[in-house]
C-alpha cells in the first residue's frame, strides 16, 4: 500500500471509529455519499473554489491578503472616537445592538490588528488598539454590564470573556503599560464576574437561560469552550482564577458529549441520544480543543472533530449569511460559521507536526471560496458583521504563527502522549491561581 492509500485508509478509520475518534454514523454516511478521498481529508474540501484572483491558497498567498484586511478593520471603526466594532445579531436590548456584543465585537477584531504582522511598528494600528483598549476598560462601569441577574438571555457574558481576553493579549504583548493600573483591575473584574455566572448545578456558561440567571439550567458548550480558554489564559498570566469554576466547566462539557461524539447544544447528553451532527461541528471543535489541553480529551478526538467539519462543510455555507437562527433539519445558525472555522484552525495546530499541512490546506480553500468581492468575509446578513468575521478569518491564516492557547488545569493531570508538542508546556504545573506560570 503507497504513501496515498495509507493516508486514505488512516482517514477513512478516523471517521468510522466512532468510540475513538468522536466520529459518528452519520459522517460514515456522509463519505459514503461523496466517495473516498484520496488525501487525509475529505474530498470536496477545496472544490468549486472562487475566482483565482480571490484565492490565495498557499500560506504565503493567504498571509499576503493581510494588509487589505488591516486597511478595512481600521476603517470600519465606529462609535465615539472610532474606538468599536460591534458584533451585530438579531439581538436588541431597547433598539440597540447590546454592550456585550458592542465589547465581545471590538475585542475580537481589535485582538487581531494586534497579533497581525507589523503592528508594533504600524502607528495607525497602534492607535486603533489604545482607543479600542480604552472603550473595553470603560464597558466594565457600562450599567449593562454589570453581573446583576436580568432576563432569560443576555451577551454580557461573551462581552466579559472577549474583553478579557483582549486585554490579556495586549498586557503579554506590548506590556502592562499599555493596559495600566486600571486594565489590570478591569481583568479581574471580568474573571471575578464570569466564575459570579457560573450556572449553579451544571457548571459552565450559557447566554440563554430560560429559568433565569440565578437558577440552574443547561451549560452551552459552544460558550463555556470560549469563556474557559479566557480564563484559562487569565490564570496563565497569573490572575486568580477559581480552580473549582474551571473544573465544573470542564465537567459540563464532558457531559454534553453524545455517545457518537457530537455534542449538544445546551444541557447533557443523554444515552441513546440522535445526533444532528452538522448542527454541531463548530461547537466540537471548540469543546474537544479546549478539553484536550486540560487534559481530558486527545489529539483523536480533536482530529475526528476537525474531520467531522471537513464532511459537513457545507451545510454550515448553506446556512452563513442566512436569516433566522436554529433553522431546521440541523439548527444551524449563521453565526456557527467563523467560530467554527476559527476553532478548526487552532485545533490543527495541537495535531502531530506532519499532519498539520494537508488540514491547513484544506481549511484555507474553503476559508477563500466564500471571501466576498470586496476581499472581505461575513457569516450574516449585517454588513457591520464584516469586521468580526475578517478578524475571524485572520486567525485562520494566522494561526500556525500565534502562540498557542494557554491553559493551566485545575488539577495536575498530564496531557496524552498523543498530545501536540504546543499543547504540552504547562501539562505537568499544578494551577496555582495566584501565581504567574514560568
Amino acid at each position: 500500500m503507497n504513501a496515498q492509500r495509507c493516508r486514505t485508509a488512516a482517514w477513512i478509520l478516523t471517521i468510522v471509529a466512532a468510540s475513538a475518534a468522536g466520529s459518528r454514523a452519520t459522517a460514515a454516511a456522509e463519505v459514503a455519499r461523496q466517495g473516498v478521498a484520496t488525501s487525509a481529508v475529505p474530498r470536496g474540501a477545496d472544490e468549486a473554489p472562487a475566482p483565482e484572483s480571490r484565492t490565495p491558497l498557499t500560506a504565503d498567498r493567504a498571509i499576503a491578503i493581510l494588509p487589505s484586511s488591516i486597511e478595512f478593520l481600521l476603517g470600519a471603526a465606529e462609535g465615539v472616537e472610532d474606538a468599536e466594532w460591534p458584533y451585530e445579531g438579531v439581538y436588541r436590548v431597547r433598539g440597540a445592538i447590546p454592550i456585550g456584543y458592542r465589547v465581545g465585537g471590538t475585542s475580537i477584531v481589535a485582538r487581531m490588528l494586534l497579533l497581525a504582522p507589523g503592528a508594533a511598528d504600524d502607528a495607525r494600528r497602534l492607535e486603533a488598539i489604545r482607543r479600542a483598549v480604552a472603550f473595553v476598560i470603560d464597558a466594565a462601569d457600562h450599567p449593562l454590564m454589570d453581573p446583576t441577574p436580568i432576563g432569560t438571555y443576555d451577551t454580557r457574558g461573551w462581552g466579559w470573556a472577549y474583553g478579557l481576553h483582549f486585554l490579556l493579549e495586549v498586557r503579554r504583548t506590548l506590556g502592562r503599560d499599555a493596559i495600566g493600573d486600571r486594565g489590570d483591575a478591569v481583568i479581574r473584574t471580568y474573571v471575578e464576574r464570569l466564575e459570579g455566572t457560573v450556572i449553579p448545578g451544571s457548571g459552565g456558561w450559557n447566554y440563554a437561560r430560560r429559568g433565569g440567571f440565578d437558577r440552574p439550567g443547561p451549560s452551552s458548550p459552544f460558550m463555556t469552550a470560549s469563556t474557559l480558554e479566557a480564563l484559562g489564559l487569565a490564570a496563565h498570566e497569573g490572575f486568580p482564577v477559581d480552580a473549582d469554576v474551571i473544573a465544573q466547566a470542564l465537567v459540563a462539557l464532558e457531559q454534553a458529549r453524545t455517545d457518537a461524539g457530537a455534542f449538544v447544544y445546551a444541557g447533557a447528553a443523554r444515552p441513546g441520544q440522535p445526533d444532528q451532527l452538522p448542527g454541531a461541528v463548530g461547537r466540537m471543535l471548540a469543546a474537544e480543543l479546549l478539553l484536550h489541553l486540560h487534559g481530558r480529551s486527545s489529539v483523536v478526538q480533536v482530529r475526528g472533530a476537525l474531520d467531522a467539519f471537513l464532511v459537513h462543510w457545507e451545510r454550515l455555507e448553506e446556512r452563513r449569511a442566512r436569516t433566522g437562527t436554529h433553522e431546521p433539519p440541523y439548527g444551524v445558525a449563521p453565526y456557527y460559521f467563523f467560530y467554527a472555522h476559527r476553532f478548526a484552525a487552532r485545533a490543527i495546530e495541537v495535531l502531530p507536526p506532519g499532519e498539520r499541512e494537508e488540514y491547513r490546506r484544506h481549511l484555507r480553500a474553503r476559508l477563500f471560496q466564500v471571501r466576498g468581492e470586496d476581499g472581505t468575509w461575513n457569516d450574516r446578513v449585517f454588513p457591520r458583521s464584516r469586521a468580526y468575521a475578517t478578524a475571524m478569518a485572520m486567525e485562520v491564516i494566522l494561526a500556525p504563527s500565534l502562540a498557542p492557547i494557554r491553559v493551566r488545569p485545575a488539577e495536575a493531570e498530564v496531557l496524552p502522549d498523543d498530545a501536540g508538542a504546543e499543547a504540552r508546556p504547562d501539562a505537568r504545573r499544578r494551577r496555582i491561581p495566584a501565581q504567574r506560570a514560568e
